[in-house]
């Protein structure tokens, strides 16, 4: 990877609104890539991988051991954050993001190809795990990038929020590609989507990383890095530093992001398998539920980042994150009546507090860092809560269901989510309005934030 120095990027303001908008549609568009290949695993993970890779087991064990190697993916995020943040501040966040687009496509891809447990017993289980490590280590080098490529081509200070806030959406965009792939393909009449079905989604991410590769490949090296190369302030090991001048920032910054993750991946990953077998609702109503929550996420997203813009970035965080902790008995409250259609209203509605979090989710945490260390520091922040949140959570839920045979538990955990963001949150600085495009002491940001 090399970064790009020999462009005369003397813009005019017309020139850089162009150079913004190809920034944001980029990093936009390849961020709903990446997450449709992470997001697929969850939806597969509750309805197909359970019965394919291990089929001797019982349904509540099975998908237990699906959620197992769904979780895997979650330890690669961290590493793949630690890797490409790396790169990501000595090389570019340009160049860094064609490799990590072209790492996740290919693992999500070679998923299509896998033998089930029928043709070569648990090694397909174990070639499952392996993808899943790598899509995961995709998925970690990926945010970081792809939110600065929005943010550090910010003309005004005050639109921050807004302008990261749109490859946030990328996340939910991505959960509705992989939630309608899945929906149409399991129209496929008999045992035919469980046979092979399933594949074609998967076989599908070769097409959306060319679409991915050839936006990103058009984009210009943001003004912020090209500063940092024109000042000669590249630092030669970034993790190492970032960890060592910002540790308090990233372990804040890690569990503010505890009621935006956990509650995400009960809604929208937990929910299948609880409501298949425990709820016997439709397959379709709950793949048409989080469609019609995504479809929200559209305005939520933006309009949240929008806010925080507004009234400031951790105030708008705090109420997003204590919201969450009431929706989740609300959300059970309604989704054990089994009512078709109250079940559908509840997983419509579940993303908005989620999004309130999640829209200025991107700028809180990456304007913590400084600009020389601000791919590794917020790359590892924010995939750090994947381990301690997003990927225990499916697990976390099945458990107390299987324990207490009710919602309830559930949404006392998502309470406790709540509580530690907020917590969290309130350690961090907030740097709404101020700019944040030149250097400044990061050993300072974690005493002033103390």
């Amino acid at each position: 990877m090399v970064a790009v120095t020999d462009v005369n990027y003397a813009l005019t303001p017309d020139q850089h609104a162009r150079e913004l908008r190809r920034a944001v549609v980029a990093a936009t568009v390849g961020t709903t890539i990446e997450w449709y290949d992470f997001l697929l695993y969850s939806t597969m993970a509750g309805l197909v991988f359970g019965k394919l890779f291990f089929p001797n087991e019982d349904p509540l064990t099975a998908t237990l051991n699906a959620f197992g190697i769904y979780f895997v993916g979650f330890v690669g995020r961290p590493i793949g954050a630690f890797i490409f943040g790396h790169f990501g501040d000595r090389m570019g966040r340009k160049s860094t993001l064609i490799v990590t687009l072209l790492l996740m496509g290919i693992s999500t891809f070679l998923v299509a190809l896998l033998p089930g447990y029928a043709v070569i017993g648990l090694w397909g289980a174990v070639l499952l795990t392996i993808l899943r490590m790598l899509q995961g280590i995709g998925v970690g080098g990926e945010w970081g990038g792809s939110v600065l490529l929005s943010m550090e081509w910010a003309r005004h200070n005050n639109e921050r929020g807004f302008l990261s806030s749109w490859p946030q959406f990328g996340g939910p965009a991505g959960l509705f590609l992989a939630n309608l792939a899945v929906l149409v393909f399991s129209q496929m009449s008999g045992d035919s989507f469980l046979a092979w079905g399933w594949r074609i989604p998967f076989a599908f991410s070769i097409v959306l990383v060319g679409i991915g590769l050839w936006i990103r490949l058009r984009i210009l090296e943001t003004p912020v890095f090209r500063n940092l190369i024109a000042e000669n302030k590249i630092e030669r090991t970034p993790i190492l530093e970032v960890c060592r001048k910002q540790p308090g920032t990233i372990i804040a910054a890690a569990l503010a992001r505890t009621s935006e993750q956990a509650p995400f991946y009960v809604f929208t990953a937990f929910i299948f398998a609880y409501g298949t077998t425990t709820l016997h609702a439709s397959r379709d109503l709950l793949l048409a539920g989080v469609l019609a929550a995504v479809c929200i996420s559209a305005i939520t997203i933006p309009l949240s980042g929008y806010l925080s813009d507004v009234i400031g970035r951790k105030k708008m965080y705090i109420i997003g994150a204590a919201t969450m902790g009431v929706f989740g008995f609300i959300y059970f409250g309604l989704i054990d009546t089994g009512s078709s259609v109250l079940i559908f209203i509840a997983m419509m509605l579940s993303l908005i507090p989620h999004d309130m979090q999640y829209g200025p989710q991107a700028a809180l945490i990456a304007e913590s860092f400084t600009p020389r260390l601000r791919y590794s520091g917020a790359s590892i922040a924010y995939q750090l809560a994947s381990i301690t949140a997003g990927g225990p959570a499916p697990l976390i839920a099945t458990a107390l269901f299987a324990a207490y045979k009710s919602g309830t538990p559930i949404a006392i955990y998502i309470l406790i989510t709540a509580i530690v963001s907020i917590i969290a949150t309130m350690f961090l600085k907030d740097y709404t309005g101020r700019d944040v495009s030149a250097e400044y002491d990061a050993v300072n940001v974690d005493r002033e934030a103390a």
